[in-house]
């Protein structure tokens, strides 16, 4: 937020409710169950973006977009990165083995994204 407000672009938020994915086609696979999670994942971010909004000081952003999808969340950002300036996207790490074997959204995203992307690590717990 701050670095849209400081440049003066547009930024848009993308709030992606994470879906299962199928073992042979590895897309998602949505059910009508999912459409409340959806709502509640835009509603959540753009409570953030309020948030933000009134810590930023100076001059906000020119324009604020909040939207939600279902789906895999790497697959969603990677498509959101076509056309965009740069991605910012979070790294919480679910460390491990199991990051072995299913791999982290940021570094997907880092490998395949058509744009620049910036990953912003997870503050340490205490």
């Amino acid at each position: 937020m701050k670095e849209a407000a400081l440049r003066q672009v547009p930024l848009t938020v993308i709030a992606v409710h994470p879906v299962a994915t199928s073992g042979w086609t590895r897309t998602g696979l949505s059910f009508p169950a999912d459409e409340g999670d959806e709502e509640r994942a835009r509603t959540a971010a753009q409570e953030e973006v309020d948030k933000a909004t009134s810590q930023v000081g100076g001059q906000p952003p020119p324009s604020v977009t909040v939207r939600a999808e279902s789906g895999v969340p790497a697959e969603v950002l990677i498509n959101a990165s076509s056309g965009a300036e740069m991605l910012v996207v979070g790294s919480r790490g679910s460390g491990g083995f199991s990051r072995l074997l299913m791999g982290s959204v940021s570094s997907q995203v880092v490998h395949h994204a058509t744009c620049p992307v910036v990953v912003i690590p997870s503050p340490p717990e205490s």
